[in-house]
């Protein structure tokens, strides 16, 4: 047994030791499929949180910041974001002059003394609709400021606005990561995907607020807002269903200032890193897209060597994280493949030994909602991503929870990565509890189809589905799912063990523990990036069980030596 994977055996024995309590681990899987069914109880959705709760209105007079967050540019970096002014909807709308008002940052490591200050940039964007009715709307100023010179590990305190009004915030504190090292680690990553603005939404930032994140991802379909007419008015499940004569998919844009709003409290502290999803395409005039998804956010595109907010990387002490885009070109020929290329290239896996990935719809899905639905994003880039032995996969989209056992190319692999589906944020179109392996429930191959993309639906060409479209069981790369809403943490614990824990919504109303949780644990002795490739071979088996083994014969001594710790203190 190496060095490295003894060390994490023995961290993992103590933990359950010392907590009593058993939580499985990657190790002893694949596991068997397993589905719990939404619960009859609960409502599978709520309804919107409406502009006028004090949550989603706007609290703060004249140029005073609002809408403040952080998003990650460096390790030594921070990117702070704010909105200062009032946006404008109606029939005819003018655009604010974003050089009216200054984008100045001040922030220092003692409450009340702020050692540096930095400026920015400020910009608007306007929603345009060439359609009889329809509104218009043009944005407040936002704001960009990236601050740099940080100290690894530290907390700061930080203030935003223009200082000549005087406009500036309230003060705000957040802490910096460490540095990338193999033994250094984000404390808690809070992954959420299709959150919107709904009671549930409001329950799951609740209940993650609690979970007290240091860093959190969210993976797609942020506030919804096209689930609205441009006039506002109510929310609903089904733009489609409930406006069929609509000229093009309105959005109705303050519900983006709403949930900035909303958000507010928690992401002026804790960064949180997007990805764009489908509800942020957003057409407008002129065949332009998701305006308000590249203007309001700052992420770290520029630093990662990335031409576009779609897709990017970033660092968060020994993690190294990809953020790809599905609703632009993915083809291997692309712009965003061929970066996705070096960007794993360059990984050091020394340095950052996890490598996580997310983007917004599941490649591994066994929902009836969006079944193998970006297939074709699959099929261009699942190669590289297990040639270069990514450890996680997040994913939202379908509006349920789902953890895969390792997979690669539908087959079981011990190398392949643990892909989960986190979709469940709380959004307006309610929680998904139909599965492709049910009778009646197996969609045609004509739906699910992506509003970006090609179509690559396919049928099984081996295993117990070989000739079907869909399974008549729970697939067997498929090891949980569940119809609930809530989010997930991530704690990685050391180069080899993170822990994964979903919890819940309705777990905050009483004892409160995970719906689902697993130590995922990396092989780097049997899955290098080097040796991913080989796949499931025989050799690679023999070594598996060589490991395990030799684990097995570990984890006797320990427990034998535990017991006889115990005696001697009882005597």
């Amino acid at each position: 047994m190496t060095q490295p994977t003894l060390f994490s055996f023995i961290f993992f024995l103590t933990n359950m030791l010392v907590s009593g309590k058993h939580i499985p681990t990657t190790l002893q899987g694949p596991f068997h499929p397993i589905t719990i069914h939404f619960d009859p109880s609960l409502r599978r959705g709520s309804d919107d949180i409406p502009m006028d709760d004090p949550r989603l209105k706007k609290n703060v007079t004249s140029m005073f910041p609002e809408q403040i967050a952080l998003a990650l540019s460096t390790p030594t970096s921070m990117w702070v974001s704010w909105v200062t002014g009032d946006a404008q909807i109606g029939p005819n709308v003018t655009a604010l002059d974003p050089t009216s008002v200054a984008s100045e940052v001040w922030y220092g490591k003692e409450s009340g003394k702020y050692s540096s200050k930095k400026r920015g940039n400020a910009t608007v964007y306007s929603q345009l609709y060439p359609f009889e009715g329809l509104f218009n709307y043009t944005s407040a100023i936002i704001h960009h400021v990236r601050i740099d010179g940080l100290e690894p590990e530290t907390k700061y305190y930080y203030r935003c606005g223009d200082s000549s009004l005087p406009a500036m915030s309230e003060e705000h504190v957040f802490e910096t990561f460490p540095l990338p090292a193999q033994n250094s680690y984000p404390r808690r990553i809070a992954v959420i995907g299709d959150l919107g603005l709904t009671r549930n939404s409001s329950t799951t930032i609740d209940h993650l607020s609690k979970n007290d994140p240091s860093l959190i991802l969210m993976v797609g379909d942020l506030t919804y807002a096209n689930q609205y007419l441009t006039t506002g008015g109510k929310g609903v499940p089904c733009f489609s269903c409930a406006f069929p004569d609509a000229p093009i998919r309105e959005t109705y844009q303050p519900r983006w200032d709403g949930w900035g709003r909303f958000m507010e409290p928690l992401v002026s502290r804790v960064p949180m890193m997007v990805i764009e999803g489908n509800h942020e395409i957003e057409p407008q005039a002129a065949g332009i897209t998701f305006k308000s998804y590249l203007t309001r956010f700052a992420l770290p595109a520029k630093e990662s060597g990335s031409s576009s907010n779609f897709y990017y990387s970033f660092d968060a002490g020994g993690v190294h994280f990809i953020m790809l885009g599905a609703y632009v070109d993915y083809n291997s020929t692309g712009a965003q493949y061929a970066w996705l290329k070096e960007d794993l290239r360059k990984v050091d896996r020394t340095v950052t030994p996890w490598l996580v990935t997310a983007w917004h719809p599941p490649w591994y899905n066994s929902y009836s909602s969006h079944y193998q639905e970006f297939e074709c994003m699959r099929q261009e880039m699942e190669q590289l991503l297990y040639r270069y032995g990514v450890d996680i996969v997040f994913s939202g989209h379908v509006h349920a929870y789902e953890r895969m056992n390792r997979v690669y190319n539908y087959t079981l692999d011990a190398c392949g990565p643990i892909y989960i589906t986190v979709g469940d944020g709380g959004n307006i179109e309610k929680v998904d509890v139909d599965h492709a392996d049910e009778p009646g429930k197996c969609p045609s191959q004509g739906d699910n189809m992506p509003e970006i993309g090609g179509v690559c639906h396919l049928n099984f060409s081996s295993g117990p589905a070989k000739g079907n479209f869909c399974w008549d069981r729970q697939p067997e790369w498929s090891a949980y799912r569940e119809s609930s809403f809530g989010h997930g943490i991530l704690e990685v614990l050391n180069s080899t063990y993170a822990l994964w824990s979903w919890h819940r919504n309705q777990d905050t109303y009483k004892e409160d523990s995970p719906g689902d949780q697993i130590y995922i644990v990396r092989q780097p002795d049997i899955c290098s990036p080097s040796t991913s490739l080989k796949g499931n071979n025989e050799s690679e088996q023999v070594k598996g069980a060589a490991v395990s083994a030799k684990c097995l014969c570990v984890l006797l001594l320990f427990m034998v030596a535990f017991v006889i710790y115990q005696l001697l203190l009882c005597d």
